[in-house]
């Protein structure tokens, strides 16, 4: 029941995240959004998420991850309700952010639990939860992209509703053995704020900036260079500091949280993009899910074997080789550029993405949590969530800038969306093409940086020596991830 609550838990957000994305261009048209709206309202999330995620693994550790992960859920349909119902984009934005603050207490709690309830099983275990995660989402984003059609974009956030309860019961039916020792102590406040600020700032000058020009803007990234580095040095200060930097000490601790952070924002870059020129190209929001569902389905299929593979082999021939075919499928998606190629290119593509990602999701997760010492296992989950969420918003921002550069600078227009639905004009679709290709070559960049560091960087032996220590581990203490 815990591993039922924990993928329902984790599939709100992740379905949520899907589906948004698909029905950005149609809440663009009818709010107004444009670009830097569309931004947003993926971004606000992705801002609350990663800002919180720390301060929700220092939480569930010493308050129960259980009920924390349940107030979490609560908070999150709490948030859908008042998105449904946003009468306006400043409304939706906000609603979204909220979302990513409850989410941030359900998906670092939830992979705690996991690792608190599996053990020595916890690179299965998380195999199955991305497994099963999938056959939740999988059906998301038709659904979603059906709703966004044929009724109304609202209604993807209406049936967040339900699915909350059932994870709100399977939460409180399936109670099992907890964390014999909670860690205790003041929650780092101030390395919570420092956080949220140094990445709020950077976020908000790389997104404003590239639709109203950086002149006004420059002082926010001297605000979050300061922040960032405030915070490494009140973090280095502290007695029970938010982000323990001791862990980095960890070979494949660091490893794989530099690989995730990389190959997260890889991910997060390439569907906001490649879900915006669909639609571009002429595809329904349905078509588009349609096209997408694939990518879930080999993820259900694969994971938990790359997952178990890893545990026996060592992960970096599988944090190499994923990574590298995410890089390869956005080259590849470059050479799309009209409906028909879809068919060609772009499956060929989306084919090397779904087993890329069945590849890594697994074993770069599995890595970072079973590295760290027990005591800290829900403060690792927040810090590898931490590190792909900040990636993923950092990308999504920085890709958001180089597809508007070259948009204007390829004769498209300030007054004019780049990658809008339905746009017309030879020459700002043609704008917008390249604009989307140079942003795959970013996606690509950093998709072939993450396997660079994962072969150098994480080690086989360390890995096997932890997965030792687990068997061996006393059977009265639980095991984490």
């Amino acid at each position: 029941m815990t591993l039922v609550a924990t993928i329902l838990g984790s599939s709100l957000a992740f379905i949520d995240v899907t589906v948004v994305i698909i029905a950005l261009p149609t809440i663009e048209r009818e709010l107004d959004l444009g670009l830097a709206g569309e931004q947003w309202v993926y971004l606000s999330y992705s801002l609350a998420l990663a800002a919180l995620y720390l301060v929700a693994g220092a939480v569930g550790d010493r308050a129960g991850r259980r009920e924390v992960f349940v107030a979490g859920v609560v908070g999150f349909a709490a948030a859908s309700l008042l998105a449904a119902a946003a009468p306006n984009g400043a409304v939706l934005i906000a609603a979204r952010a909220l979302q990513g603050v409850a989410g941030a207490f359900v998906t670092t709690n939830s992979l705690a639990l996991l690792r608190e309830s599996y053990g020595k099983e916890a690179g299965r275990a998380i195999g199955l939860w991305t497994s099963f995660t999938g056959v939740a989402t999988i059906a998301g984003p038709p659904l979603g992209g059906a709703l966004v059609e044929w009724a109304s974009w609202r209604w993807i956030f209406f049936v967040n509703l339900p699915v909350a309860a059932a994870t709100v019961w399977f939460a409180r039916a399936g109670r099992c053995r907890q964390q014999a020792e909670a860690r205790v102590g003041r929650l780092d406040l101030p390395g919570a704020a420092l956080i949220a600020l140094g990445t709020g700032s950077l976020t908000y000058a790389l997104v404003e900036g590239a639709d109203q020009g950086f002149g006004d803007y420059w002082w926010l990234l001297v605000v979050s260079a300061v922040a960032l580095v405030a915070f490494l040095v009140v973090e280095h200060r502290r007695r029970e500091p938010m982000l323990p930097l001791g862990l980095f000490r960890i070979r494949n601790f660091a490893a794989a949280n530099a690989a995730t952070f990389l190959v997260y924002a890889a991910i997060g870059a390439w569907l906001v993009y490649l879900v915006l020129y669909i639609q571009f190209l002429g595809f329904s929001p349905f078509v588009t899910s349609l096209v997408l569902a694939p990518t879930t389905l080999v993820m259900i299929l694969l994971a938990p074997r790359f997952g178990a593979l890893a545990d026996r082999q060592g992960p970096r021939l599988y944090l190499t080789v994923g990574p590298a075919l995410l890089g390869a499928s956005a080259l590849v998606f470059m050479a799309v550029d009209s409906k028909t190629e879809i068919w060609y290119f772009g499956l060929a593509s989306l084919a090397l993405f779904s087993f890329g990602l069945a590849m890594l999701v697994a074993p770069i997760t599995s890595t970072a949590l079973k590295s760290a010492p027990e005591r800290y296992a829900g403060i690792a989950s927040g810090i590898n969530t931490t590190f792909s969420r900040i990636g993923n918003l950092l990308a999504v921002a920085v890709v958001g800038l180089v597809v508007t550069v070259v948009f204007e600078a390829n004769g498209g227009t300030s007054a004019a969306v780049p990658l809008a639905k339905g746009q017309v004009g030879d020459e700002l679709r043609s704008a917008s093409i390249d604009a989307f290709r140079a942003g795959m070559a970013v996606v690509a960049a950093l998709a072939f940086a993450a396997a660079a560091v994962a072969a150098i960087a994480v080690s086989n032996r360390e890995a096997r020596q932890e997965q030792e220590a687990e068997v061996t581990a006393p059977a009265a203490v639980p095991a984490e991830t």
